[in-house]
């Protein structure tokens, strides 16, 4: 959430930079609010000074007259004192609500641009492979092999759902392993978090109420099922003030997500790239603000290293300032070369969220012994499912259809180090 005093010192700044998202802010109105709300709030603390001090020389009194004036005076001023209690919890919930789609302020180093192509290549590692063959697509390759469901996916649940089988489904697992694994050698702390929220915690992360017809919910019990990791590693510290010499704390987790995407028909959504349920790892950061720019340097390194060590071509991105996710301040993304879709895919978003979350999520640190102050926030993908298993398949297939196995993944699969297709016969 943007700092309120930002709005009291700074509006037209803010405005300006909000409009580089693309974002028309109601900052006058928020002015406007904060501003009739502190002064209700003085007048409410005159008032019940002034309460105090009659109600202590009323019962001194002899005149009864007077006395009886002074009481109904009293009874005046409780009056107005809970009108203007009345109009300041209406007014407080307008500023909040408000307050709550106001996106986060990008940083000064996000280049300018409203869409996906104004993002800038940063570098990229890596040249495409030349296969000797035509390589298939993933929906092509997959369940020729036997690994990949689609019909039984649809079967089970609806479409945009599918079935991973074999050595698919433990390709997949080790994965989300080998992830964590790696995770843990770079400084992060494994975490298994619940897969379900409450609605505050969503809040908290910026997921509510912006993306509110995204998300699945519960209604019975009132939770809302993760969209990533990263809101209940954000909601992990909620309401806590953390030691100095604790930070910065690194996690990493695994957990599915569950999207309520409105997709179309067309190549951008052909195949598993996208669906209502995927698998990520996710990397998480609490540190203080004057780290966190390096902060973010390290964990994008710490992605575009599990790219590397997965042999994948890859290339690194700036994002725009449209094209900012709503909590981020600043963004790299990750996308690996996928032969066979021939296109480029997005497997990490790399976000610095400033003190954006933790003001949200009322999370905050101790500098010194002294006045808390609120913590930044870093998020990453390390990578996301299903599009690194895409690269996987597409990048390791053979020209007689086989994809051999990575030389990095082959601890956790059992031995298994070409993926023939077996399951296919088994159908």
């Amino acid at each position: 959430m943007i700092d309120i005093q930002t709005i009291r010192d700074e509006p037209q700044a803010l405005a300006r930079d909000l409009a580089r998202r693309g974002v028309e802010a109601p900052i006058a109105r928020l002015a406007e609010l904060d501003t009739q709300r502190r002064a209700r709030l003085a007048e409410v603390e005159t008032l019940k000074a002034e309460r105090n001090r009659v109600s202590k020389s009323i019962s001194a009194m002899q005149d009864r007259s007077a006395r009886a004036t002074e009481i109904e005076r009293m009874r005046s001023i409780g009056e107005r004192i809970d009108a203007l209690d009345d109009e300041v919890r209406q007014g407080e919930a307008e500023l909040q609500e408000l307050m709550s789609w106001v996106p986060n302020r990008p940083a000064a180093e996000v280049p300018d641009g409203l869409e996906e192509t104004d993002n800038i290549v940063v570098r990229q590692v890596g040249e495409p492979a030349a296969l000797p063959f035509r390589p298939l697509p993933h929906w092509e390759l997959g369940p020729a092999l036997g690994i990949l469901d689609f019909e039984r996916g649809v079967k089970i649940t609806g479409s945009r759902f599918y079935l991973l089988r074999g050595d698919g489904a433990r390709l997949q697992r080790s994965l989300i392993a080998w992830m964590l694994d790696l995770h843990a050698r770079q400084g992060y702390l494994e975490c298994y978090p619940p897969f379900v929220v409450r609605e505050q915690v969503m809040f908290g992360a910026g997921q509510l109420p912006k993306f509110r017809d995204n998300l699945y919910r519960d209604i019975e019990d009132d939770l809302w099922l993760v969209p990533t990791a990263e809101v209940p590693l954000t909601g992990m510290h909620a309401d806590e003030i953390l030691e100095e010499s604790d930070l910065p704390r690194r996690y990493t987790a695994y957990t599915p997500c569950f999207r309520r995407e409105k997709m179309s028909a067309g190549r951008d959504v052909r195949g598993i790239k996208r669906g209502h349920q995927f698998d990520k790892v996710e990397m998480y950061a609490y540190c203080q603000p004057d780290d966190s720019p390096a902060e973010l340097e390290r964990m994008l390194a710490d992605a575009e290293a599990t790219c590397r060590e997965l042999g994948l071509t890859y290339r690194v991105k700036a994002l725009c300032a449209g094209d900012l996710g709503f909590s981020a301040q600043q963004s790299f993304d990750v996308e690996v070369w996928a032969p066979g879709a021939n296109e480029w895919l997005e497997v990490s978003s790399v976000s610095n969220c400033g003190d954006f979350q933790a003001r949200r999520s009322n999370i905050r640190y101790r500098p010194g012994g002294g006045k808390p102050r609120f913590v930044h926030t870093l998020n990453g993908s390390g990578l996301g499912l299903p599009r690194t298993l895409i690269a996987v398949l597409e990048n390791y297939q053979q020209g007689d259809g086989r994809v051999i196995v990575p030389d990095a993944l082959r601890p956790w699969m059992g031995g298994v180090e070409i993926i023939h297709g077996q399951e296919a016969r088994r159908s």
